[in-house]
């Protein structure tokens, strides 16, 4: 049985931005400088949780968002609140302590001002897991946030417990 759900909370915070733009004009000694080498591509020994923040941004990309970045503190609360879900063998966004998302992302250390959660069991692949929360509006739609800067992953358990943490910070 699969089964996958989501929750998305923000926190209001009045915000004052300020934006400094610098035009540079590129020389010719800029323009003749070799362009850097592409990153290599993924091998098969790249992690699932990698795998899946790599088709988050592929996705992400078609939508015309930027791609998230793998932040620590919330690969770190992501990956406790699978192990978390597989000692229990139970999916759900309430953690067996009774917490919730935005709790064991401050936990975790992470300061959010916004944040979403998706979480999945029994997908034994990256690809299914995603293809999964790519076809449920809910989990579609943390996934294409354009206002999610950060992401964590993390994986558990014989069954495949999943969880994404999305994030942006204060």
């Amino acid at each position: 049985m699969h089964k996958h759900r989501r929750t998305t909370h923000f926190r209001k915070a009045a915000i004052a931005v300020a934006a400094l733009g610098i035009t540079g004009i590129p020389t010719a000694a800029m323009a003749s400088q070799e362009t850097p080498p592409a990153a290599p591509a993924a091998t098969a020994t790249t992690s699932p949780t990698a795998k899946v923040v790599a088709l988050v941004n592929r996705e992400r990309a078609k939508a015309g968002c930027r791609p998230v970045k793998v932040n620590a503190k919330l690969t770190k609360a992501a990956q406790s609140h699978s192990r978390d879900q597989a000692r229990h063998h139970r999916m759900s966004h309430t953690g067996s302590d009774g917490s919730n998302p935005g709790q064991r992302i401050t936990r975790a250390g992470y300061q959010w001002r916004t944040y979403g959660e998706n979480v999945a069991y029994g997908y034994n692949t990256p690809a299914k897991v995603m293809n999964a929360w790519m076809h449920s509006p809910g989990h579609r739609a943390n996934i294409l946030n354009c206002s999610f800067k950060e992401i964590g992953v993390g994986l558990s358990g014989t069954s495949h417990y999943w969880t994404q943490n999305f994030a942006t910070a204060r």
